[in-house]
C-alpha cells in the first residue's frame, strides 16, 4: 500500500490530538491565570474542553485538505465522494453517526424517559437485599448497560449516566468511587450494547458485511458480556460498599412524575429513531416531530439538553473525520496477526482510536477468516471503555459527568486505571467463555 501525503498528515493530526486528550486538565489550569472573559481566558478554556479536540484538529486537517488537493477535493472528501490516489473506491466519510448520536442522547435525556428508567431500576433496587446507594448501584450500572441492546449504547449511557450523577456523583462521593463508577460505566455500556446487532457501533459496522445477526450476537457475545458485567458490577459495588451504603438519598422531587402516556409517546419516538438510525434524513425528520411534541408538553418536559448532545456530536465528527485515513497503518495491523493476539492488539488499539473504525476497516478485508471476524469485534467491545475517546457514547457520559471531577475535569490516567478491572474481567469473559 502506497502512503500518501494527506494519509500521514491525517495520522499526525491523529496523533496530536490524541495528545491534547491529555492535556485538557493543563489548558483549564492556564485558563484561570488570565482575567475572566479574556481572550486568553476563552481560548485555553475552549483548548480544554474534550469535547471540541477532535473537531478542531479535523478542522485543521481539512483547512491542510483544501491548501493541498483545492477546496473541491476537500468538499469531496466530507461528502464520501474523494477517492485516494491508485484506489478505486472513495475514502469512506459518513456522519450518519453523529448526528444519530445526538438525536438520540437529546431524545434519552428528557425528564420522561428519566422517569421511566428511574423507576424502573429503582424497583430493581429495592428487589436486591443491599442497603443504601448500595442496591441502585448494582441495579443503575447492570440493568442500564444492558437496555443499551435495545435503545442503542448511546441513550443508555445518556439516561444511566445522568442517574449516576443524580445518586452518586452529586452526593458526598469520594474521588475513587467517581473514577472507578465512570470506568466501570464505559466498559458496561460498550460490551452491554453486544446483546443485538443493531445497538452497538461497532456490532453496526460489520453487522451485514459478516451477516451477523441478533441470534449469533447473543450466543455469541451477549451472554458473556452479560456476565462480565454482572461480575465487575459486584466487585466495584463490594470494594466499595462502606461508602455506598453511606452516601445520603437525593431530596424526593416535588414535581409529578410525567404521565404515563407521554413516557410511552417518547419511547414511540425512541424506537422510530433507532429502527431509521442508518437513514439520517428519515430520523431527523422525526426529531423534529419530537421537538414539536416536547413544545406542546412543555409542562411535563425540562429543558432539552441540546449543547451537551451539539458537543459530543462535534467530537465525533471529528473521529470520522480524521480516522478515515488511518486505515494505511491500522489494515497491517490487524490483518497480519493471529486471532488471540489480533483480540489482544484490537483490544489496545481501541483505547486510542474509535472501536467502529477498527471494525469498519475489517469488514474492507475480504479473507479475514471468521474466528478472525470474531477476535476482531471481541476486542473492539472490549477495549470501548478505556479512553473517552473508544466507543461512540464515551463522550456522551463524559459530557454529563466531568462537571462532579472538579475545575480539572476527568484525569485519562485515573480513568484508563478504573476501567482495567472490568475490561479485564470481559477480556476473560470473551477468550475463555465458550459460543453458544
Amino acid at each position: 500500500m502506497v502512503v500518501t501525503p494527506i494519509e500521514i498528515i491525517a495520522t499526525v493530526l491523529f496523533g496530536l490530538a490524541l495528545l491534547h486528550t491529555f492535556l485538557v486538565k493543563r489548558f483549564e489550569m492556564l485558563a484561570r491565570r488570565y482575567p475572566e472573559g479574556s481572550i486568553g481566558e476563552n481560548m485555553f478554556h475552549l483548548l480544554g474542553e474534550v469535547e471540541v479536540v477532535f473537531g478542531l484538529w479535523a478542522t485543521i486537517f481539512l483547512i491542510v485538505f483544501a491548501a493541498m488537493h483545492g477546496g473541491h477535493d476537500a468538499v469531496a472528501f466530507v461528502e464520501g465522494r474523494w477517492t485516494l490516489p491508485g484506489q478505486h473506491a472513495p475514502v469512506q466519510v459518513g456522519f450518519s453517526e453523529p448526528l444519530f448520536v445526538f438525536v438520540i442522547m437529546a431524545m434519552a435525556a428528557t425528564r420522561p424517559v428519566l422517569d421511566l428508567a428511574r423507576a424502573a431500576i429503582n424497583g430493581i433496587a429495592r428487589l436486591l437485599p443491599l442497603p443504601g446507594a448500595l442496591g441502585f448501584f448494582v441495579a443503575c450500572l447492570v440493568v442500564g448497560p444492558l437496555l443499551g441492546s435495545f435503545i442503542t449504547e448511546p441513550a443508555a449511557m445518556t439516561v444511566t449516566a445522568l442517574l449516576l450523577k443524580e445518586r452518586i456523583f452529586d452526593r458526598e462521593s469520594s474521588e475513587r468511587l467517581r473514577y472507578a463508577t465512570l470506568g466501570l460505566l464505559f466498559v458496561n455500556v460498550s460490551i452491554g450494547g453486544a446483546l443485538t446487532a443493531f445497538a452497538a457501533p461497532p456490532v453496526v459496522m460489520v453487522a451485514e458485511a459478516w451477516n451477523l445477526g441478533t441470534l449469533q450476537m447473543m450466543g455469541d457475545f451477549g451472554w458473556k458480556a452479560a456476565l462480565a458485567i454482572i461480575v465487575a458490577t459486584t466487585l466495584i459495588a463490594l470494594r466499595f460498599r462502606k461508602e455506598l451504603t453511606g452516601l445520603s438519598a437525593p431530596e424526593a422531587s416535588k414535581r409529578d412524575g410525567a404521565p404515563a402516556w407521554i413516557m410511552i409517546v417518547h419511547a414511540v419516538f425512541i424506537a422510530g429513531v433507532v429502527f431509521t438510525s442508518h437513514h439520517p434524513v428519515v430520523f431527523l425528520g422525526v426529531f423534529l416531530l419530537f421537538l414539536g411534541f416536547t413544545e406542546v408538553s412543555r409542562e411535563h418536559q425540562d429543558e432539552l439538553r441540546l449543547r451537551e448532545a451539539l458537543l459530543v456530536a462535534y467530537f465525533l465528527v471529528g473521529l470520522v473525520v480524521l480516522g478515515a485515513l488511518q486505515r494505511w497503518w491500522l489494515e497491517p495491523t490487524l490483518t497480519q496477526l493471529s486471532d488471540t493476539p489480533l483480540y489482544l492488539s484490537t483490544t489496545a488499539l481501541t483505547g486510542i482510536t474509535d472501536n467502529a473504525a477498527l471494525t469498519y476497516l475489517g469488514s474492507l478485508v475480504p479473507d479475514l477468516s471468521a474466528s478472525s471476524q470474531h477476535a476482531l469485534l471481541a476486542g473492539a467491545i472490549t477495549g470501548g471503555g478505556l479512553t473517552i475517546i473508544a466507543n461512540a457514547p464515551n463522550p456522551a457520559g463524559y459530557g454529563i459527568l466531568k462537571g462532579s471531577f472538579g475545575v480539572d475535569g476527568v484525569s485519562p490516567l485515573r480513568l484508563f486505571l478504573g476501567a482495567l478491572i472490568p475490561t479485564g474481567l470481559a477480556m476473560l469473559a470473551f477468550l475463555l467463555l465458550p459460543n453458544l
